[in-house]
């Protein structure tokens, strides 16, 4: 591997950072090349920046070594943030839906981007058997202290999914996984070949309005995460094997006192 100009990345970066915040997206769309041209890997996410600019392709997903450097700076203090001042709280949804609905107890229960357990927290005493996964190592320390999950793997999802012979589970959670994926085929394919017939998929998405998709499945939001259309999220869903049991339109988080826009959805793999 090619080592780093640590010096230039982060000059260039900065002055990417610095030309996109006072509006002069052209000239920050250079300052970004320049970065992925330094860092091929993208550490600081530079396509994904670029993309919500609209200057860039929307890529498949956000690069991985994006989102673990992301949640490795933050893992210290990633649910004071996200709990506390972004009002997240998706996990309890999940829950609320799940009894609601009637649905379990479960046997194993598969955690896709695990972070530090919120989901695996609250549904801990709903499964006999939880394992966790997620790309970043320090998030996985995290939910590794509090002693919620019998097996703990840092690996990509999708990774994970292709490699795993632990399973079959009988239920699969990604709660704010998908904000970090925008071709969702890879990561539903896998999810149906490591569950059971009938075994329930459960994740959640943000969206925007559907003129803002302009015909497109997904596209990289304002804020630099992944955004997904309804339409899309269903139809791929019935490609890969699943029926909806529900859609539910969700408040995913607040950010600048603004409501995030999303879905949970709870999808069912049919039987062969």
């Amino acid at each position: 591997m090619t080592e780093i100009d640590e010096d230039a990345l982060a000059e260039a970066y900065n002055r990417a950072l610095a030309l996109e915040k006072s509006g002069d997206h052209a000239a920050a769309a250079l300052a970004y090349r320049e970065v992925l041209a330094l860092d091929p890997e993208d550490h600081g996410g530079a396509a994904v920046r670029l993309a919500a600019m609209g200057l860039g392709e929307t890529p498949q997903k956000a690069p991985d070594a994006y989102v673990a450097t992301l949640f490795d700076q933050h893992a210290e203090v990633f649910e004071d943030v996200l709990v506390d001042q972004l009002g997240y709280h998706v996990p309890v949804l999940v829950r609320q839906r799940l009894q609601a609905l009637s649905l379990g107890p479960f046997r194993h229960l598969l955690d896709l981007g695990c972070g530090t357990g919120l989901t695996g927290g609250a549904l801990r005493d709903m499964t006999g058997e939880m394992t966790g996964i997620d790309l970043s190592e320090n998030m996985v320390e995290a939910a590794h202290e509090k002693d919620l999950y019998e097996t703990l793997y840092v690996a990509e999802v999708v990774d994970f999914l292709d490699d795993n012979e632990d399973g079959p589970f009988d239920i699969i959670t990604a709660t704010d996984v998908l904000p970090y994926i925008g071709a969702l085929e890879p990561l539903l394919f896998g999810a149906a070949d490591n569950l059971d017939p009938g075994g329930l998929l459960i994740f959640s998405t943000e969206t925007l309005p559907d003129t803002a998709f302009d015909g497109q499945g997904f596209k990289v939001g304002p804020k630099q995460r992944f955004a997904h259309a309804a339409a899309y999220v269903t139809e791929r869903l019935d490609a890969t094997g699943f029926d909806l049991v529900e859609m539910t339109e969700i408040t995913v988080r607040l950010e600048e006192g603004a409501p995030t826009p999303g879905h949970l959805v709870i999808a069912r793999l049919r039987p062969e």
